[in-house]
């Protein structure tokens, strides 16, 4: 995130301010409440281990199912994208079916990262891509397994 000033210039947000923005916002909630993300340990100084939770969209194979992930920002983001990784299982065509993990290659918004992107914009975009006509009647693992 930068913030534009006079004369075309712009401050970049440091990592740790960006990071707090993002817990704030999750606290409060996010659109329709089927999305949601906060911090999976609330001692860690480096704000690094995060979870994300994607409550299925409707008229799909996902609908009313509740997906958990982890996600986990290293010392460059938010300049490079965090890793993202399903604990529950899921059958999607951009997540590896042995570990979880978000292929960046299969998902733009990892792969074509910029910096202005959030971890409720990653996850509003895996909720749609759920939707998406690749993924929306794919059978599914049983509802309650994990990676």
């Amino acid at each position: 995130m930068t913030l534009g000033g006079s004369g075309g210039s712009s401050v970049v947000v440091p990592r740790n301010f960006r990071l707090l923005e993002e817990l704030e916002r999750g606290e409060k909630g996010i659109g329709d409440g089927t999305v949601s993300y906060g911090m999976d340990d609330g001692d860690d100084i480096y704000m690094r281990s995060w979870t994300g939770t994607i409550i299925g969209p409707h008229n799909t194979v996902h609908e009313g199912r509740i997906y958990q992930l982890k996600l986990f920002c290293d010392k460059d983001y938010p300049d490079k994208p965090p890793s993202v990784r399903f604990h529950s299982r899921v059958n999607m065509t951009c997540v590896n079916p042995d570990t979880g993990l978000v292929d960046p290659r299969k998902f733009p918004v990892l792969g074509n990262w910029q910096r202005d992107y959030t971890m409720e914009y990653i996850l509003t975009q895996l909720k749609k891509e759920m939707a998406a006509s690749q993924n929306r009647k794919l059978v599914q693992p049983p509802e309650g397994s994990f990676f």
